[in-house]
């Protein structure tokens, strides 16, 4: 492998892993700060991508059916939260799992009958559609930046709002102390809509900025949904930090995995998560 092919694959590795990282902040942040089990969280980024397909078609622009479809899916998040998961916060996990695997059914369900079983694809805009060379031969594609600079620019809006508001600070307060924060007067309530809805968000903004690029197909959550969780334990249960760190590691394992071991590359992502876990059995940060 030259220095070029390796630049690609790096980029490669980069954009996948910040990707993941979009949709493993959202499962971890309803995890750590809720207690929930989502198994479902792998439908929202479908849901995205089938927003990305039907909105794209219907404005004729990728950004505004970007930024239309991040409304609508933050919007179903607080329905969703305050229908059914409020009711399962203090209820077993094995309640939350079973709850999670029929909204599976139920989302795979309610796709196939609003959008169908056909596979489709998502057109890239105008001016995202070049490549930068980088080489004679060797090039880059633009949208594949594109890619990474929303997942960067989402990664740090999260960051400052966790860490720079008072938000965020209701929101750490609730995750350390539930019934703490609420005798302070925090409406915890609020916050884990808040948190629920944002998780949302991210997983379908992800489906969205990935539907040019992986096409829009039935079933496609239930694929992305076990990397996600291998990030999240990675990294840290509740840990934004560590979801990010673990992300990376995992799109650069996953990614140069299949080009210089393609015969191990589908237990390449799970050795490391099982070397991880046996020396820091928390992952890498905690909470």
């Amino acid at each position: 492998m030259d220095l070029p092919q390796f630049l690609i694959q790096l980029l490669n590795s980069v954009q996948y892993g910040l990707l993941l990282f979009m949709l493993a902040a959202g499962l971890t942040l309803i995890f750590g700060i809720m207690g929930v089990v989502n198994l479902a969280h792998g439908s929202f980024y479908m849901l995205g991508a089938y927003l990305a397909w039907s909105l794209s078609s219907a404005f004729g622009s990728l950004t505004l059916a970007i930024l239309a479809g991040a409304v609508l899916a933050v919007a179903f998040g607080l329905v969703l939260e305050w229908l059914l998961f409020r009711h399962f916060y203090k209820r077993p996990h094995l309640d939350q799992v079973l709850l999670t695997f029929g909204l599976i059914y139920i989302f795979e369900e309610l796709r196939s009958i609003v959008w169908g079983d056909d596979v489709h694809g998502v057109t890239i805009p105008a001016i995202l559609g070049g490549s930068i060379p980088l080489t004679e031969n060797l090039s880059y594609p633009v949208y594949r930046l594109f890619m990474s600079g929303v997942c960067i620019a989402l990664a740090i809006g999260l960051y400052l709002l966790i860490s720079k508001t008072r938000l965020g600070m209701k929101i750490r307060a609730g995750a350390f102390n539930r019934d703490m924060a609420e005798s302070l007067g925090v409406n915890i309530k609020l916050i884990h809509s808040v948190v629920f809805a944002i998780g949302v968000g991210l997983a379908a903004v992800a489906g969205m900025i990935a539907a040019p690029v992986a096409s829009v197909y039935p079933n496609m959550g239930s694929q992305v949904l076990i990397m996600c969780f291998v990030v999240v334990v990675i990294g840290g249960i509740g840990s934004v930090r560590g979801a990010l760190i673990a992300a990376l590691l995992v799109g650069v394992v996953d990614t140069f995995g299949k080009v210089l071991l393609p015969s191990m590359a589908g237990m390449l992502v799970y050795m490391l998560m099982a070397a991880v876990l046996l020396f820091k059995p928390e992952g890498l940060f905690k909470q």
